[in-house]
Formats: structure tokens, C-alpha cells, sequence
């Protein structure tokens, strides 16, 4: 039992670690997969506690982020980023930052 928990506590302490450099590097799909990977939470839940918090967010959106098939761009995009980032326990923009400055539409319609 004492290897086993050892062996647990080995892998948070690394998905720690990995998250603490993907929130300063990026990219943000990675990040945003670390930060869900190291809280444990899956996407139905996270969607649980966006809706609480007066978002909607549907799980193909959340997948799509995490995957880096898509990313938040809209006003509302980015305020359910800002809930996000509280859900997942990460400092305030830190996930936000990594997306850059707002692209083009053309950039968003390749």
C-alpha cells in the first residue's frame, strides 16, 4: 500500500510540475490539458461547475480547447476562460496569456 501511494503522490507531484511549466511556456491546448489532467476533473463535471458559476459551455467547446482544435476567442469565450481558470485552481490569465493576441478573421476561418 505504501508504494502505491508513493506512486500516486510521484504523479501529482510531476502533473504539478509539468502544469507549472506549460502555464509559463504553453501552449495553451497543453496547458489547459495539464491544469484539467492535474485537478482530476472530467469535462462534464468542469461543465458543471461553469454552469454554476452562470456559463455555458458545452462539451464539444471544452474538448475542442483542450485538443487545440479550436481556442476561446469571443467576449464570453474568455469570460468562461476566467471561470475556468478558477475551477482548475490556476492563477488568475495565466491560461488566458498563453492565447496571444486575438487573431485575424481570416486566421479564424482557415
Amino acid at each position: 500500500m505504501t508504494g502505491q501511494r508513493t506512486s500516486t503522490m510521484d504523479r501529482a507531484e510531476t502533473a504539478e510540475r509539468d502544469l507549472g511549466r506549460l502555464l509559463e511556456a504553453g501552449p495553451f491546448a497543453d496547458a489547459l490539458r495539464a491544469a484539467i489532467r492535474a485537478r482530476g476533473l472530467g469535462l462534464d463535471r468542469i461543465r458543471y461547475r461553469l454552469r454554476g458559476r452562470g456559463t455555458s459551455l458545452s462539451l464539444a467547446t471544452l474538448s475542442h480547447w483542450q485538443s487545440g482544435r479550436c481556442r476561446p476567442e469571443r467576449p464570453e469565450s474568455l469570460q468562461a476562460l476566467r471561470n475556468l481558470e478558477d475551477i482548475l485552481g490556476v492563477p488568475p490569465n495565466s491560461l488566458r496569456r498563453l492565447l496571444g493576441p486575438p487573431r485575424s478573421r481570416a486566421q479564424l476561418h482557415r
